[in-house]
């Protein structure tokens, strides 16, 4: 089973901010990622195993600029339209 919620830690224990379908005493591993830091705009787009891909991540700037020039029209359009594919 893989879930991801939002835990508030409170005097050393992290508490959900929601119900967790999980039986008593039941181990489970968690990733912990700061969202204090993040937009709400960033949260919850991608998944803790892709923010840490990311940080792996070896792009040249030749790359990035590549991938710019392929944007037709506005950039934020093009990043909009990405989003509502994503949903």
């Amino acid at each position: 089973m893989r879930k991801t919620f939002e835990a508030v830690y409170e005097n050393g224990v992290l508490r959900p901010l929601q119900s967790l379908a999980l039986s008593n005493n039941q181990h489970v591993q968690v990733t912990i990622t700061d969202l204090s830091g993040m937009s709400s705009d960033l949260a919850g787009y991608f998944e803790p195993e892709e923010w840490e891909a990311s940080n792996r991540d070896e792009v040249s700037l030749e790359e990035v600029r590549h991938a710019l020039s392929s944007i037709q029209g506005c950039l934020s359009d093009s990043v909009i339209a990405s989003r509502e594919e994503r949903l």
